[in-house]
């Protein structure tokens, strides 16, 4: 949480330069990174945006969080929340739901109408964003914010990238994305749909724009071989959840049949594997080579399939396909823990074979950019995300192998950033990140039992039959109970602990908001405020001689 936590003293003060001889060490306040902040793929300030929740002031708490992040209704459904992993307080009950909280806001804001404040000032520069998946619109968002001109050249018909047409509505509402991009466009971007760049650097030349950013997605099936003849319908699980989005006008919902056989382990897989029961599949299965451990899917969302009675072979893989049936080969591990056949068949009967064995970016409009690089379909970036080429950066899928929509998004204001800085003739360099506030820096007996919200979650038949948003969102109580779990690991929240225990008067208070200074006339040393600090928002340092 960004506090001032000091006061600078005149040099000639009694308070200056005085320690006292007796000291060998002096308490000192400081600010350490929480780790659900460092954690968090888009670089939110999670810890703060939790602190204006707790208090009520939603709105404040929202625009806190778009800072970094202008998605946090679609975050809230769709992010698998790293940041919950790292949290502290799992070692206490459980893990504070950032999640649901963050849906809560973004949901609050769609519901209230708040809006994103426009520059005051234009900067003159035009900036072009191929794509309009979470990548690009985070890029657009940030660099309108910073004044420059933004157009999004989208090839597809609507906006949303993997989120509308990768993404099932039962775990992402088309009402709630639609609102978070006209969001976006509001602060003056461009938005122009069915506009395939096949050129960029011609594109960039006819629109006389300054720098690019390029926010390709990964919508080109991955292939595997897999003998079938013409007898049984082998589809990929990209075109299956593209069709569930009506893509096209002539597009139909996938015909699936009643036995669907999906073949991966992603959480694509999953989704397709989902999908086909709602579509009405008696059976659904998904085969898989490795084990459920291995699974590269969420464990939630596999917990999820397997409620709503999709069925799981793991240790499996697919050797042929014949007619309405499959073959299927068992594997074993091996003494170094890989799949190896076994020369064991079962047959599955099936209707339709899905793919799901991961995507690829379509980087055909990059063969006349000078200076890419591009290994094994993933283009190339420094540390600032620029490419090779000079004025064109890159994010999300075409740029990295950790394909999310989190980290899309924190590619997207990193790289607006450093676009920012490029146009204006500098370097983008972040500041450096603070100490981690650990576990064993708090002193956690301050904190009381809080069991973690559990959200609501739709009943398996609805969940089978219907399109309906599986999880549900916290109400506000539950979501300033859960926002007031936090622990404000390595920040000062101003509980007045310091204050109260040291025995020699040695903490002075500033003030509601501006924490505390010591008083190094009287202060010993003795570390209790060290001790009895919650959030481990003080230190013990070697004394200056």
């Amino acid at each position: 949480m960004e506090k001032p936590f000091a006061i600078t003293l005149d040099p000639g003060s009694s308070l200056a330069n005085r320690t006292g001889s007796w000291r060998t060490y002096r308490p000192e306040y400081l600010d350490r990174l929480p780790p659900c902040n460092a954690a968090c793929p888009a670089g939110e300030n999670i810890q703060a945006w939790l602190f204006n929740a707790e208090s009520g002031d939603y709105e404040k708490a929202w625009r806190s969080l778009t800072v970094n992040n202008p998605l946090p209704a679609t975050m809230g459904r769709v992010c698998y929340h790293p940041c919950e992993g790292a949290c502290n307080r799992q070692h206490l009950d459980a893990s504070v739901g950032i999640n649901s909280v963050e849906r809560f806001l973004g949901d609050e804001a769609i519901k209230r109408g708040w809006k994103f404040v426009k520059p005051e000032k234009q900067s003159g520069k035009r900036v072009l964003v191929v794509g309009a998946g979470p990548a690009g619109l985070s890029a657009a968002y940030q660099l309108a914010l910073l004044g420059h001109a933004v157009s999004i050249y989208e090839a597809g018909p609507a906006a949303g990238g993997m989120m509308r047409f990768g993404i099932p509505k039962y775990r992402l509402p088309r009402d709630v994305l639609d609102s978070e991009i006209a969001r976006i466009v509001d602060l003056g971007v461009e938005l122009r749909l069915n506009t395939h760049v096949d050129d960029l650097k011609q594109a960039m030349a006819e629109g006389r724009f300054d720098a690019c950013f390029l926010g390709v997605g990964a919508h080109i099936a991955k292939r595997a071989y897999i003998p079938a003849g013409d007898a049984n319908r082998v589809l990929d699980a990209v075109s299956v959840l593209r069709s569930m989005e009506g893509a096209h006008e002539e597009e139909m919902k996938p015909l699936l049949g009643r036995r669907v056989v999906v073949y991966g382990g992603g959480n694509t897989a999953i989704d397709v594997a989902r999908t086909a029961k709602r579509l009405g599949a008696e059976e659904s299965i998904i085969v898989y080579r490795r084990t459920r451990e291995k699974m590269p899917a969420h464990d939630f969302e596999v917990e999820e399939a397997l409620q709503e009675g999709v069925m799981m072979k793991w240790l499996s893989t697919i050797k042929e396909a014949g007619e309405g049936e499959l073959t299927v080969e068992k594997m074993a591990l091996d003494e170094n823990g890989f799949p190896q056949p076994t020369g064991e068949y079962e047959t599955v009967a099936a209707d339709s074979l899905v793919l799901a064995l991961g995507q690829d970016a379509d980087l055909s409009l990059l063969g006349k950019v000078a200076g890419l690089v591009i290994d094994q379909g993933v283009v190339q970036v420094d540390a600032a995300m620029m490419t090779g080429c000079p004025g064109v950066f890159a994010g999300g899928d075409m740029a990295g192998n950790d394909r999310t929509v989190t980290v899309a998004v924190g590619h997207g204001k990193k790289a607006a950033r450093a676009i920012d800085a490029w146009l204006r003739g500098g370097k983008y360099e972040a500041s450096p990140k603070p100490e981690m506030a650990t576990f064993e820096r708090l002193n956690t007996w301050y904190y009381s039992d809080a069991p973690k919200t559990v959200r609501p979650v739709l009943d398996i038949i609805r969940r089978q039959s219907t399109f309906e948003e599986v999880l549900g969102g916290l109400d506000e109580t539950n979501a300033q109970f859960e926002a007031r779990r936090c622990l404000s690991c390595g920040n000062c929240f101003e509980c007045d602990n310091c204050y109260g225990v040291c025995p020699d008067n040695a903490v002075i208070k500033l003030g509601p908001g501006k924490r505390f200074v010591f008083n190094y006339d009287y202060c010993k040393g003795c570390g209790v405020c060290v001790a009895e600090c919650p959030c481990g928002a003080i230190r013990m340092v070697p004394e200056e001689n």
